[in-house]
């Protein structure tokens, strides 16, 4: 998702020649949008490689020698880790470790986006609310365990190497394009499959009672843009995040309240869809990004779950009933 959007931006708001990486079998129905440009001489092209394979990875920072780098990739879903704890650590913690140091071998000068997340501070009490830069790390799952690795292991190439890196905690991002494995696009894509007849008016859902703060990802990839361009800063790091806070089941029900199908739709519990344990309260202080680099969110929280459920709704249209629900 966060790839696609970038890429869009930084075609439309810059001049630089685009180059981005992606495994041979990956999916590239998020680049639609740019399709024809890609590859074709038009400024921006793929090159093909693997997190986990130290070899591409060279191969892949050699040839582009990129003078910018946004370092997105991951196993990025964390309910998914508890079932794959060890493909998750290596994926983000030692995949970081195989970028970065072939970009000290083949690119020292670049200037590098590490992206953590917010889910290194995991279970945060509520007296420390909002979260700062320097709340303490208690991860909630091995997703986040592996992205206080990636965290780590940004702040320590640009100490130990000198190198510019800087590392981001961006909070809950969503928008258009958005994995179905996350809860609000999965309840989204649930409600447009209730809308066309292709499943029962029953929406399926795990932790409800989960307080997120919900930023778009098209204002978020904005905010990556001014990281690297803003007065760069070797080894900082930042909370990133909107200004809209409130729990799973209120957007839940925001989306509900778009349908067409709302006063029928039901609620169910799945209980595969709960998480051993939850980081629950997730409230950003982004105020030293915002002093930094001046940035601040500019796309409402209700355009943003509007634009999701018609994503979902324009692909559930077009792709019928070859989705199931997870």
């Amino acid at each position: 998702m966060v790839g696609s959007h970038l890429a869009e931006y930084l075609l439309e708001h810059t001049d630089w020649e685009i180059v981005g990486m992606c495994r041979w079998r990956s999916p590239l129905d998020n680049l639609s949008s740019i399709a024809g440009r890609i590859n074709a001489g038009d400024r921006v092209s793929l090159l093909y490689g693997d997190l986990r394979d130290t070899l591409s990875i060279q191969a892949v920072v050699e040839k582009a020698k990129p003078d910018y780098v946004f370092h997105l990739a991951a196993q990025s879903f964390p309910r998914t880790s508890f079932d794959a704890p060890l493909d998750t650590m290596d994926t983000n913690i030692q995949g970081t470790v195989r970028v970065l140091d072939a970009l000290k071998q083949h690119a020292p000068k670049a200037i590098i986006h590490v992206c953590a997340s917010s889910e290194v501070f995991g279970r945060v009490p509520k007296e420390k609310l909002p979260i700062d830069e320097e709340c303490s790390f208690h991860p909630a799952s091995p997703y986040a365990i592996s992205k206080v690795g990636t965290d780590l292991v940004g702040r320590f190439y640009a100490e130990a190497y000198n190198m510019t890196v800087m590392t981001t905690r961006m909070f809950t991002h969503t928008g258009p394009r958005r994995g179905d494995v996350f809860a609000e696009s999965t309840f989204a894509k649930q409600i447009a499959m209730i809308e066309c007849g292709y499943i029962e008016p029953v929406v399926k859902v795990g932790n409800l009672n989960s307080l997120r703060t919900i930023a778009d990802v098209r204002d978020a990839v904005r905010a990556y843009f001014m990281l690297v361009t803003i007065r760069p800063t070797a080894g900082a790091y930042y909370n990133i995040g909107g200004t809209h806070t409130c729990t799973i089941k209120q957007v839940l029900d925001t989306l509900i309240s778009f349908s067409s199908r709302k006063k029928d739709i039901r609620v169910e519990v799945d209980p595969d869809r709960l998480r051993p344990i939850d980081a629950d309260l997730q409230v950003p202080n982004t105020a030293k990004f915002t002093a930094h680099t001046g940035w601040k969110p500019e796309i409402p929280y209700k355009k943003t779950l509007l634009d999701l459920l018609d994503y979902w709704r324009g692909r559930v249209a077009t792709e019928g009933n070859r989705f199931l629900t997870r």
